[in-house]
């Protein structure tokens, strides 16, 4: 029987990453990806931005009080997205089970292979072909489980590699800071604090009914992290079955005109990815949060379609349905899910010979200069 061989790799810094490749005059300066305006949050920083104290999820205007000079863009998802894709391609090539954990994070399962050859070489060699055909840095970490070789990834930032060689798993997490167990939250870290709990050796000496009082499943699934068990199985990379966009907006709003354009424009924007992923969706979800943060959703199921027209009415009606407090808003989004493969056929009741012409030409439009490029009046 084999000991189980997990191999975790994660891009570093990402969005920063691909941006450096794109600008290199931006290389060793403080540089911020996220909303620019007050309600804005730090996406991702360089660690230049990190030395004076900025951290992923902080509000924007944080992170400049902190570091004032920083260079701040919004970021392209869309950029992005294709950059993980060749990082995606290299590992399906490579490794012979794989889950995508995230745009910049994956998972391998490479037990068994120490019988032909070493895990640890297969892993730096898949690692330096990533780094040489992308130009984007990677760390990895490899050990016995996900847990630790999430954390011997962190251990090993930036752009480096750590094993923890089977049976000292504890040994290695013993000094660290219980916040370096993934799922350990500031507010998780801060009540284990009060217990006197600060390193992961103290946590795992704690009595496991003790945690599970606290913290109720999620205690006793932090005590077996910190001794260094986890059993949970790398899942092997599934096609995407929902795709979703929402947007705050800088101030609340009531403005009817403007949130329908929001809703009309976000859902084309999805149907022309649909399309050229060549899907369809069955299901349309209408999201919403009001100025107090509350937030409500609702879905329709409709035949399968990756039309604007259709998919635009759906979810304006959605919209109008959803919406009844009549209270500022401060966030809507939409969700496509159900998805399968296939092409929209046209509707012979709805549909024009004009309007399927003009859908192909803007399609044609945004694939040249960016989804964001037209839309409809």
């Amino acid at each position: 029987m084999f000991d189980r061989s997990i191999l975790h790799l994660d891009l570093d810094a990402f969005f920063v990453a691909v941006e450096l490749l794109r600008n290199d005059a931006l290389r060793g300066k403080p540089l911020i990806i996220g909303g620019s305006s007050n309600r804005g949050v730090v996406a991702s920083c360089s660690y230049e931005a990190r030395a004076f104290g900025v951290r992923s999820a902080m509000p924007m205007k944080q992170a400049l009080q902190l570091c004032p000079d920083a260079t701040v863009l919004k970021g392209d998802m869309e950029m992005y997205s294709k950059q993980s894709k060749l990082v995606r391609e290299v590992v399906e090539e490579e490794a012979p089970l794989f889950e995508q954990a995230s745009i910049d994070e994956f998972y391998v399962d490479l037990t068994g292979m120490d019988k032909y050859i070493g895990c640890w070489k297969w892993s730096n060699e898949m690692r330096e072909r990533i780094i040489r055909e992308t130009g984007l840095p990677l760390s990895l970490g490899l050990s016995v489980n996900k847990t630790v070789s999430k954390v011997g990834t962190g251990e090993a930032k930036p752009n480096g590699a750590k094993l923890v060689p089977a049976g000292m798993e504890k040994g290695f997490l013993a000094p660290l800071p219980v916040g370096k167990i993934p799922f350990i939250g500031r507010e998780t870290e801060r009540r284990l604090a009060l217990m006197g709990v600060r390193t992961c050796q103290t946590l795992s000496a704690v009595p496991p009914r003790l945690l599970e009082r606290e913290f109720g499943k999620h205690g006793l699934s932090m005590w077996k992290k910190a001794n260094g068990e986890d059993d949970s199985p790398v899942v092997p990379y599934r096609e995407q079955d929902a795709m979703s966009t929402e947007r705050t907006f800088h101030a609340d709003t009531i403005d009817m005109r403007f949130l329908h354009d929001q809703i009309r424009n976000q859902t084309a924007q999805l149907a022309y990815e649909l399309r050229a992923m060549g899907k369809l969706t069955a299901c349309v979800t209408v999201k919403l949060r009001y100025a107090d943060f509350n937030t409500f959703s609702k879905q329709a199921k409709i035949p399968y379609t990756a039309q604007d027209s259709l998919l635009v009415s759906h979810a304006l009606g959605l919209f109008d349905r959803l919406y009844e407090r009549r209270q500022a808003i401060r966030l809507v989004g939409v969700r496509f899910s159900a998805l399968v493969p296939g092409t929209s056929q046209l509707n012979l009741f709805d549909d024009t010979e004009k309007e399927s012409r003009l859908l192909l030409a803007m399609d044609g439009i945004r694939k040249r200069f960016g989804k964001g490029a037209v839309g409809m009046g």
